[in-house]
């Protein structure tokens, strides 16, 4: 079994003490470029969708009213809750896999908190300036123009939640009826409390909780280290390459540069008395601290605050270029690969995790491409078994429930099958609006004689204008 590897804990205050504002600095690099795309595809996709129609009907809809979701042209009822439930089995899964390969990708880079957390720091940084500006403003007493700054930001971050509130319930109300509404004002009680709930919850996490949502609110920080192991790609500090830390001036050679030509090993803490007189590669910038949006020193080791964003990768590679060195003193390894083992990457648990996704998936794309949006139920009698007619005849008599999930009516035929022949007595045809439900009673009809005690019958309902079919078992009853 993969062993498991512990996250390391750094306690930096007393008990009770209220956490610090974590002023990020910005930064520019490859990983940066990658969650700015993921910001606003994501972001996108939330705010766009609602607004898109298909076939004439929102794209997608939660109508909790009718107990009906509508999802790219297909329609979900109640009785298809199961897909529901297989969703969150897969995502379940999907998490499992991806963080037993990368870690905590999920949280760095598509996490709703870490993309409305990125708007929120975007707007404060364009009104309130850099890091350093932003801490001399705070420190700063209260005047006009810090007013002015503090009010601007706000203002940015309540508009910006309350669009996000909007869209939200847009989600569950029309949202062209739902803006239509907003212009006039006449918004329900629940459609006013759940837009201004969830602007507040996008305001308040976003703009004041941020990195506390990730290290005291959210469970999967706690759990994270039962899917790590030593082969998992996480972001990493190579304190042999780095250590011991310290200034220097640019051109001083890198460890790499020196082990080229030094047959000593490239590490200064393997080499015997000349840890005091030769540096890692690290300068002690502490860029890779400011520049975390959590607040942690990448250089302590794995911590469970760590989002894997990247951010500190993007800083640490800026400043070894400006020093002339190699990158990658900060980046996306596995603990045996800094330990110069083989890491491996199919492993029993990547194995496990992978094969059942991909059977998950499969399955779940089979069932909604197959799915046919036709249910129907038969229900007997229950005042009599059965009736003998003036003729002899054996009359059953049965209530179907026929339900068109579809959203285009159809005309629908009900046949019988049975071992003996029966007749079946009225319209064997029956036309069912668009998502519509209709209730038939039905009577089969069996010659005297011909049908004693039970008979296994079988219903047929087919659709005459579509490939859609339904059976149902029952049973016919005549005299013992």
């Amino acid at each position: 079994m993969d062993k498991q590897i512990p996250l390391k804990v750094v306690v930096g205050g007393a008990m009770y003490e209220s956490a610090p504002k974590v002023y990020s600095r910005e930064v520019s690099g490859r990983f940066q470029r990658l969650r700015l795309v993921a910001v606003w595809v994501l972001l996108g996709l939330y705010y766009l969708m609602p607004w898109l129609q298909w076939n004439g009907r929102q794209a997608v809809l939660f109508d909790l009213p009718a107990r009906k979701f509508y999802v790219l042209g297909l329609s979900f009822w109640p009785q298809d809750f199961v897909y529901l439930a297989l969703l969150l089995i897969i995502a379940a899964f999907a998490l499992f896999f991806f963080t037993a390969i990368a870690g905590r990708l999920w949280c760095g880079y598509a996490c709703p908190q870490t993309v409305w957390t990125e708007v929120f720091i975007a707007m404060e940084r364009w009104c309130e300036g850099d890091r350093g500006r932003q801490m001399k403003l705070d420190a700063a007493p209260w005047s006009r123009a810090k007013f002015l700054r503090k009010g601007a930001k706000h203002t940015l971050w309540v508009v910006f939640a309350l669009w996000t509130g909007f869209t939200f319930v847009g989600f569950f109300t029309p949202i062209r009826v739902l803006a239509g509404e907003v212009a006039t004002l006449t918004l329900g009680g629940w459609e006013w409390f759940w837009i201004l709930f969830y602007a507040l919850a996008t305001w308040g996490n976003a703009g004041f909780l941020r990195e506390q949502v990730c290290t005291y609110m959210c469970p999967y920080a706690r759990f994270q280290g039962a899917m790590f192991d030593r082969d998992t790609l996480v972001i990493a500090y190579d304190a042999e390459r780095g250590e011991p830390r310290g200034a220097r001036r640019k051109g001083t050679p890198s460890v790499l540069e020196r082990a080229k030509s030094d047959p000593l090993p490239a590490s200064p803490s393997l080499r015997e008395g000349e840890e005091q007189n030769v540096l890692g590669d690290c300068i002690d910038c502490t860029i890779c601290v400011q520049v975390c949006p959590t607040g942690i020193d990448i250089r302590n080791g794995l911590q469970y605050e760590c989002i894997a964003c990247g951010a500190c990768i993007d800083a640490c590679d800026g400043v070894m270029d400006r020093m002339g060195y190699p990158r990658g003193l900060v980046r996306y390894a596995t603990l045996n690969t800094l330990e110069h083992r083989q890491p491996r990457m199919l492993r029993p648990r990547v194995v496990v995790y992978a094969l059942i996704l991909l059977a998950l998936c499969a399955g779940f794309a089979w069932s909604v491409l197959t799915r046919t949006p036709l249910i129907v139920d038969v229900l007997r009698d229950r005042n009599a078994l059965y009736r003998v007619l003036a003729d002899g005849a054996v009359e059953n008599v049965y209530t179907f429930k026929i339900v068109n999930k579809d959203q285009q009516p159809h005309r629908y035929r009900i046949r019988v099958h049975s071992a003996t022949p029966l007749a079946l007595v009225g319209a064997d045809t029956i036309e069912v609006a668009a998502e519509g439900v209709a209730s038939v009673p039905v009577a089969l009809h069996a010659t005297a004689g011909s049908v004693r005690g039970m008979l296994a019958i079988e219903f047929e309902v087919q659709a005459l204008d579509a490939e859609m079919k339904r059976s149902q078992k029952s049973r016919f009853f005549g005299p013992p």
